[in-house]
């Protein structure tokens, strides 16, 4: 598909990932990439979307089942797509051993040349797929909600291991953001906080304006220097793998319609109907305002 000037409500970056998922119930081959849950979830909020995203030609069925879903797609081809395995040993969401094997590459401004949106919400796996100056680009973007997850800088390829290590820019990267998307075990990392409240208003001295903080049990939203809880309500976490990716895109593209308290509602609700299922978020809005009723009225 060729870029010529469009406007969307959200463009979600990041690289697609070929995962392979193993948990205690099994071992599953799926299509992953937090740019494709997240796509997904903001799909069935009802907005606007297009993936930027790097991929090997092989895997062109990704971006037709995109587009096929409403969803446009402006892939990067590279000689590989990143292959992924994530081992979840016991059923802790939080808990989980990564590795990877090839990587796609990196994603640059000029690969969003000629897209505009409301907002832009990045989802990188892995450090080096998304450089801190692809950020002070997009900051030039004025009126745009910029959103990303932390995931992407603190884990950082070693071998075919992905492990955390300390990351520099933080403060550089942050001051250019809106929201910052975290999980518990992320923040303890980078914080030093094993308190999720702390660790949120340490992302904040750092510059970001909004945290969504995952952890085993529900999200924390905290906005304005005040903090909002949701708890999670899954029947099961048999699509655990992707948990974090939806709830980014889902309070994305709530966030620019609502107010965080709001939006973190909408957050908590998709999350929580995805990690019932493997793949992607599929159910309806219909679906979600229902769920919402019956637990965060």
């Amino acid at each position: 598909m060729e870029k010529t000037e469009k406007h969307y409500d959200v463009i979600f970056a990041g690289n697609y990932t070929k995962d392979t998922i193993i948990t205690p119930a099994g071992t599953n081959q799926i299509d992953g990439g937090g740019m494709n849950y997240a796509a997904h979830a903001g799909k069935a909020l009802g907005l606007r979307g297009a993936v930027v995203t790097r991929l090997a030609k092989e895997d062109q069925h990704v971006v037709e089942m995109l587009r096929a879903d409403g969803i446009d797609c402006y892939p990067v081809y590279s000689p590989s797509s990143t292959l992924m395995t994530l081992e979840y040993k016991t059923l802790d969401v939080d808990k989980r051993e990564l590795y990877v094997t090839h990587t796609a590459g990196t994603i640059h401004p000029e690969h969003l040349d000629g897209l505009t949106a409301r907002a832009i919400a990045v989802s990188p796996s892995i450090r080096g797929e998304v450089e801190p100056a692809f950020f002070h680009a997009l900051r030039l973007r004025k009126g745009v909600l910029l959103a990303v997850d932390v995931q992407g800088f603190v884990r950082v390829l070693r071998g075919q291991d992905l492990v955390y290590e300390p990351w520099d820019e933080m403060a550089e990267v942050l001051s250019d953001l809106d929201i910052l998307k975290s999980d518990a075990m992320e923040a303890e990392y980078l914080t030093g906080e094993t308190d999720i409240e702390k660790a949120a208003a340490f992302y904040v001295q750092q510059g970001a304006r909004e945290i969504l903080l995952t952890h085993a049990t529900g999200v924390l939203v905290h906005a304005d220097g005040q903090n909002h809880h949701y708890e999670f309500h899954s029947k099961s976490m048999d699509g655990r793998s992707g948990r974090g990716d939806t709830c980014l895109g889902s309070y994305v593209s709530a966030r620019l319609s609502l107010p965080p308290h709001e939006a973190g509602k909408y957050a908590a609700a998709v999350t929580s109907m995805k990690v019932e299922k493997l793949g992607v978020f599929d159910r309806t809005i219909t679906e979600v305002e229902d769920f919402i009723a019956k637990y965060y009225a």
